[in-house]
C-alpha cells in the first residue's frame, strides 16, 4: 500500500515544482516532463520524479497519455491557487523577474495604466519599507505643485488607477497617501531623523481599522438577481472586509452608491452600501460615490 505524502516535509522547492505541475493539468489540461525541465532548470532525473510523485499523491487527477500526464474529470488541487496570482500567471507569466520564455500565455486584453512609477522610486520606496527608513523627496501636489516632503512609507496602495504609498507625512503631520509617480528626487540621508513611534505602520490608525461592509445591488437596477449573481452574493448580500484607509479607493473602483437614499443613477451604478453609516470616522469615505459628509447636505463628487 502507497504511503500518503505530507506536503509539509518537502522542500519548498519540490512544492513549487509540484505546483506547477498541477497549475499546468488545472489551467492548460496537460504538462510534459520537458515544461518542468525548462521552467525550474532541474535535471532529468528530478523532473522525472517530481511527476511520479504528484500522480502518487493525487492519482484520479491525472492520466498519463502521449508522455504527458493530461487532465481527468474527478480532478481536485492539492494546492492553494490564489485567485489572482492564477490570472496573472495565466495573462503575464510565471515569476517576478524575467519572462519566462517558456511561459505559455493565454489570449487576454487587460486595460494598461495611463502613467507607471519608475522602477527606481519603486525600489527607493520599498527599501525604506523594508528597512523603517524615511525619506527626503520632491513631491508635486495638485494644489500647491512641488514641494520638499520628508515621509516615512509603511506601505504600497493601489487603487486600481494608479499606485500610492502610505506614510507619514512630516510636513502634514500625519499618515497619508502620496501617488508614486508625483514623486522626484527620493533619498535617504544620515541627516534625516529616524522614524518615531508614532510615524510607524502600528501608529496608522486608518491602515489598523477594519471595516465590515455589506453591499446589495442598486435599487435603481432591473436585474438585481444578475448583480448578485456578478458577485457572488449570498442571500442578496456580498460582505467585504477593508481597511478604513483604502476604503474609499474601492468603493470608487467599484462605484459602490454610498448615498444616504441610493441617489446615484447610471448603469454603471449596479451596487449600494447598504449603511452609508459604516464609513463613519473613515478618512478614504469622502473618495466614494455618493458619499455624504456627515453635518452637511453636500455629496462628494463621482
Amino acid at each position: 500500500m502507497n504511503t500518503i505524502v505530507d506536503l509539509s516535509t518537502l522542500s519548498a522547492a519540490q512544492r513549487q515544482r509540484l505546483a506547477f505541475i498541477e497549475f499546468r493539468v488545472w489551467f492548460f489540461g496537460e504538462v510534459a516532463r520537458k515544461q518542468v525541465l525548462e521552467r525550474f532548470e532541474v535535471a532529468t532525473a528530478a523532473g522525472t520524479r517530481d511527476m511520479a510523485l504528484y500522480k502518487e499523491l493525487a492519482p484520479k487527477n491525472v492520466q498519463y497519455e502521449q508522455k504527458m500526464y493530461r487532465y481527468l474529470p474527478s480532478f481536485k488541487p492539492l494546492f492553494h491557487h490564489d485567485v489572482s496570482r492564477t490570472l496573472a500567471a495565466l495573462t503575464s507569466g510565471f515569476g517576478a523577474g524575467e519572462p519566462v520564455a517558456t511561459g505559455e500565455l493565454i489570449s487576454h486584453a487587460m486595460p494598461e495604466r495611463l502613467n507607471q512609477p519608475s522602477l527606481d522610486t519603486i525600489a527607493t520606496i520599498t527599501r525604506a519599507i523594508h528597512n523603517q527608513q524615511a525619506l527626503s523627496l520632491v513631491y508635486h501636489s495638485m494644489k500647491k505643485g512641488p514641494g520638499e516632503r520628508v515621509i516615512v512609507p509603511h506601505s504600497l496602495v493601489d487603487s486600481g488607477l494608479r499606485w500610492h504609498v502610505r506614510a507619514f507625512d512630516r510636513v502634514k503631520g500625519q499618515f497619508r497617501d502620496l501617488v508614486l509617480t508625483r514623486m522626484e528626487r527620493l533619498k535617504t540621508s544620515a541627516d534625516i531623523a529616524p522614524p518615531l513611534p508614532n510615524e510607524l505602520i502600528e501608529a496608522d490608525e486608518q491602515w489598523q481599522r477594519s471595516l465590515s461592509l455589506t453591499l446589495v445591488p442598486h435599487p435603481a437596477h432591473p436585474h438585481p438577481k444578475v448583480i448578485a449573481k456578478d458577485f457572488g452574493m449570498k442571500r442578496g448580500q456580498l460582505m467585504v472586509e477593508l481597511r478604513a484607509a483604502v476604503a474609499g479607493y474601492v468603493l470608487r473602483q467599484w462605484l459602490v452608491d454610498c448615498s444616504s437614499d441610493a441617489a446615484l443613477r447610471g448603469p454603471e451604478f449596479r451596487l449600494r452600501l447598504a449603511d452609508p453609516a459604516q464609513l463613519a470616522g473613515v478618512s478614504s469615505a469622502p473618495l466614494a460615490p455618493g458619499y455624504e459628509v456627515a453635518g452637511e447636505n453636500k455629496k462628494a463628487k463621482t
